[in-house]
């Protein structure tokens, strides 16, 4: 069994908000793969379902960010988790927008919804690390994750999160490089093979010119209508 959390702040006013990608990435999931519908419970709501053998809750606190561990580890010892069995995914600051990667371990690098869970249950767990890219300057950081998407990152992000719900099964049997495999080919679809030609392979046989035609005389011409 798995735990999937995403990270964000609860109510309308946060929904759009950079710092809810977390959020946005279990609600797709949930859309796509069939699972029960949202409920109240560990502090937060709750979806259950499958991912493809495995059984999994997909949870998002409703403490605020800053209080995420208190959720996380109400569910995780009500379940008899371990942290192993736990991915969270959360915005990260310092990959450009639209990338992924999946870690395990590690710390918190100042993520406040991370700090916490790493107070509550330890560093053990799994979490997939979505960019948002940085704003430049430090003293900018709360209004940017603070605010909504902009409209030129739509494209991007729906990709971007369709990509996780296809790989989302894939992630919950433990296999990162088969998560990112599904996640690359929504955001970075590889081009058309139409009208390529294999590397190292030659170039088509050109086709042979018509031959030109013979110059015969009028009685020439005629004598072949009766040969």
């Amino acid at each position: 069994m798995r735990l999937f959390v995403g990270l964000g702040n609860p109510g309308t006013k946060y929904a759009g908000n950079r710092h809810n990608i977390g959020f946005m990435a279990v609600d797709r999931i949930a859309a796509d793969h069939g699972f029960s519908p949202w409920r109240a419970r560990f502090q937060g709501l709750i979806g259950e379902g499958r991912l493809g053998a495995e059984k999994v809750v997909l949870l998002k606190p409703a403490t605020f960010m800053n209080l995420s561990g208190q959720s996380v580890g109400e569910a995780m010892r009500f379940h008899k988790l371990q942290p192993a069995d736990v991915v969270v995914f959360h915005d990260e600051l310092d990959l450009a927008p639209g990338k992924v990667r999946v870690k395990a371990g590690g710390g918190h690098a100042g993520h406040n919804g991370l700090r916490s869970i790493h107070a509550h249950i330890g560093e053990a767990y799994q979490r997939v690390r979505l960019g948002i890219g940085h704003p430049g300057d430090k003293d900018r950081v709360a209004g940017y994750v603070l605010s909504d998407f902009a409209r030129a990152d739509r494209d991007w992000l729906d990709d971007l999160l369709h990509g996780i719900s296809d790989g989302a099964p894939a992630l919950a049997e433990g296999d990162g490089a088969g998560f990112m495999n599904k996640v690359a080919l929504r955001t970075a679809p590889p081009r058309s093979s139409a009208g390529a030609r294999p590397a190292g392979a030659a170039p088509p046989a050109p086709e042979p010119a018509a031959e030109p035609e013979t110059r015969r005389s009028p009685l020439q011409r005629l004598l072949d209508r009766f040969s």
